[in-house]
């Protein structure tokens, strides 16, 4: 069994060295347009961010934005096409994420959470979470937090109010789409006669580009942590998720996010609107198939009895969790929450439902010479806390600070001193946050009545304690 507790993760900080390198003077060039011209062949940028999705857009808003950076050569490259979103679809996507509050503040400062708030997002007041096998949950509501306690966007909401913000940006960050990486060239961490002292960047159509840093957020499957050695500690679960857009029975102010967890995986419904919310049923390969080939009406059956049923209850369990749950009511009279029942669905979203494996994923190393991961590149986790997004943009707040106070400082921004400091931050929250979310996931994947007894009283005793629900409602 895997284990992030059992699992070498260490973080090799030998044979880094950072060696000053002579500043080049440039003339910066401005580029509007989304092909590429002969006047950026071998071009020198200072930082060059490989993949324009949530997480690398965000990247490239927050460098741009940032005074300090203020006349810095800054490109993004994304493979795919320009993300336009003129309009609303009336259909609702089914890749949607947990916004925390930090995030949120994140896309604020880069000037696009205002134009999410105006295309479509959902805030949530209370989580609640509980045992299929057992009565017992965990509620978390407005009473923990200040505000809201996270937001459901749309990715592609995200993504567009983002490609939105760096067209205003387009003085200080060139962005080049339908633009494919076919290889990096890396340079040496000491001097070599005919060395290059850049990272180079080559093309599908021929053009070289050279960066001082260069940034990955090209995903899970990351393209520059594979080039560039790093390794990662990285497994498949046993589990698929499958999403999809629900159809409620009835109008509800629908303001709560609702998660069980089944023997077989976490089922959650994450609120949309007043009528509609997101599925995402974490299961075995097996039933995520079957689920998929099953008519509109038989499917939506299986999610209400996954959400109502208590078939998995066994009588000893029921008997030690009452008992424990009467001692903790006359120990705290006052504490805990009371259970409330989910709405119903009575349909899906018409070619809503698609499914796709899950896993785990850390990468041993974020940086390496003139190279920095951030998001799903750098760490993958399992969709069951809504985290995936959040520990993303906070590899973007991390990595934007410290950008920013070297450029200040006058430092090169590819030097390891920097650049340690961010992986040294992140990785001391990724970490504990990775190892919690592969260990639930464990601890529900069982039935066995003595684990069933044991979680139980576990949540119950932190369904009452506020400071302990509060701690785990981590920021960025």
């Amino acid at each position: 069994m895997h284990s992030l507790t059992k699992t070498a993760l260490s973080f090799n900080g030998i044979g880094r060295r950072c060696v000053a390198l002579n500043r080049f003077s440039e003339t910066r060039i401005i580029c509007r347009g989304l092909t590429c011209t002969a006047e950026h062949e071998n071009e020198l940028y200072d930082v060059i961010i490989s993949g324009g999705g949530m997480v690398g857009t965000a990247m490239a808003c927050s460098l741009g934005l940032d005074p300090n950076l203020e006349g810095k050569k800054i490109l993004l490259l994304e493979a795919g096409n320009k993300k336009v979103m003129d309009k609303v679809p009336d259909a609702y996507s089914t890749r949607v994420s947990s916004i925390s509050p930090g995030s949120a503040t994140l896309l604020s400062g880069v000037g696009a959470w205002d134009h999410i708030m105006n295309m479509r997002c959902k805030p949530y007041q209370k989580m609640q979470v509980w045992d299929a096998c057992s009565d017992a949950l965990i509620t978390f509501d407005k009473e923990n937090l200040q505000d809201e306690m996270a937001y459901i966007v749309e990715n592609n909401i995200i993504v567009a109010a983002l490609t939105k913000q760096l067209e205003n940006l387009s003085d200080q960050v060139r962005v080049q789409y339908k633009s494919k990486v076919v290889k990096y060239t890396w340079p040496k961490s000491h001097q070599v006669a005919d060395a290059i002292p850049w990272v180079q960047v080559t093309l599908a159509n021929g053009q070289t580009l050279q960066t001082k840093l260069l940034i990955g957020a090209d995903g899970p499957n990351s393209m520059v942590r594979r080039e560039a050695g790093i390794p990662t500690v990285k497994w498949n679960y046993d589990q698929s998720a499958v999403v999809a857009v629900l159809h409620l029975s009835e109008p509800t102010e629908n303001n709560v996010a609702w998660q069980r967890f089944l023997p077989t995986g976490p089922i959650a419904m994450l609120p949309l609107s007043d009528t509609e919310s997101s599925l995402v049923w974490s299961t075995s390969h097996r039933h995520a198939e079957e689920l998929l080939q099953l008519d509109e009406e038989s499917f939506v059956d299986s999610i209400n009895t996954a959400f109502w049923s208590n078939e998995n209850h066994s009588e000893l369990v029921e008997t030690a969790g009452s008992l424990f749950r009467t001692a903790l009511s006359v120990l705290m009279p006052s504490a805990g929450s009371a259970r409330q029942l989910p709405p119903s669905v009575a349909g899906i979203g018409p070619k809503s439902r698609i499914m796709f494996p899950l896993g785990m994923g850390h990468a041993s190393e974020y940086i390496r010479h003139r190279v920095a991961l951030i998001g799903d590149a750098a760490h993958r986790v399992h969709p069951l806390a809504g985290q995936g997004a959040n520990l993303g943009f906070g590899d973007v707040a991390c990595l934007t600070q410290l950008l920013s106070q070297a450029a200040f400082n006058g430092k090169d921004l590819g030097a390891m001193q920097h650049l340690l400091e961010y992986e040294t931050e992140r990785q001391r929250h990724n970490l504990p946050m990775m190892a919690a979310i592969d260990l639930m996931k464990r601890l529900y994947s069982t039935n066995a009545a003595p684990m069933v007894v044991l979680r139980t009283f576990g949540l119950q005793a932190t369904n009452t304690l506020p400071a302990m629900k509060v701690s785990m409602l981590s920021p960025l």
